[in-house]
């Protein structure tokens, strides 16, 4: 059986990645939104919708899992999910935890780059809370990275000027660790370091998600081709322009 893996569109292909690194023999189903992204600006309940209603297809293919590969998604749906469907259902997350041990090290701040709706989750609220005492932890909203990667721009001369602009009024210095906390966003990391230098660590969860999946699947692993099934918003993808499109995008990521 496959392992399902979820996004509103190629911002899950970095999770993939990493469950591909540690999991290569595995068959992999990648369902990208493509009809409804960004989710980052949209209303919670039709985000909510969007999404079970993906989950739903997914399930049907025949799973072992699903990787809801979304930090928005997660912040919203995930616990409702997890209830209804006897297999693993992972989700990811900001990585705050780990990014505020890092910075304490420094004693320097956290900055949290993501969507607006994953920040405005109690999800997310909770998460800081329940590991901010020292009020180490800022976040701000850069919902124009995804409409970036969804469009393959990647293009330094188009991607620093909307950072700088959008980091104008934050001295960039006072960071020691910045959480890209939407799964589009490590996509721009060779960008993100021009800007923040190389005093701040940039970490993301996709690899502690890909780790988790592959605990959770425990004896279950190592039954496929290593093959990946791509679909966009329930249509599977068969012509080869659009395959090589997240062929692509999973080889950019191995060159990063």
């Amino acid at each position: 059986m496959k392992i399902g893996f979820f996004d509103s569109g190629v911002g899950g292909l970095t999770v993939l990645y990493q469950a591909l690194e540690l999991m290569p023999k595995e068959d992999y189903l990648f369902y990208a939104d493509t009809d409804h992204v960004p989710y980052g600006e949209k209303p919670k309940e039709k985000v909510k919708q969007y999404v079970t209603e993906a989950v739903e297809f997914i399930a049907q293919q025949g799973v072992k899992a699903i990787v809801i590969a979304c930090n928005t998604a997660t912040s919203i749906v995930i616990e409702e999910l997890r209830h209804k469907y006897n297999f693993p259902i992972l989700g990811i997350e900001p990585a705050v935890k780990p990014a505020i041990l890092e910075s304490k090290k420094q004693q320097k701040k956290v900055l949290v780059l993501a969507t607006r709706l994953t920040l405005q989750e109690e999800k997310y609220r909770n998460l800081v809370r329940s590991h901010d005492s020292g009020n180490m932890v800022e976040s701000l909203p850069l919902p124009g990275l995804v409409e970036l990667a969804e469009t393959l721009e990647f293009a330094d001369e188009v991607v620093l000027p909307y950072l700088r602009e959008q980091l104008e009024d934050i001295d960039v210095k006072q960071y020691g660790t910045v959480v890209l906390g939407c799964t589009h966003f490590p996509y721009f990391r060779a960008a993100l370091r021009k800007v923040f230098g190389n005093q701040a660590e940039l970490i993301d969860g996709s690899v502690g998600t890909a780790k988790q999946l592959q605990r959770l699947l425990g004896n279950r692993l190592e039954e496929g081709n290593g093959t990946i099934t791509f679909f966009e918003s329930g249509r599977p993808i068969l012509d080869e322009p659009k395959l090589s499109k997240y062929r692509r995008l999973l080889n950019l990521l191995g060159e990063g």
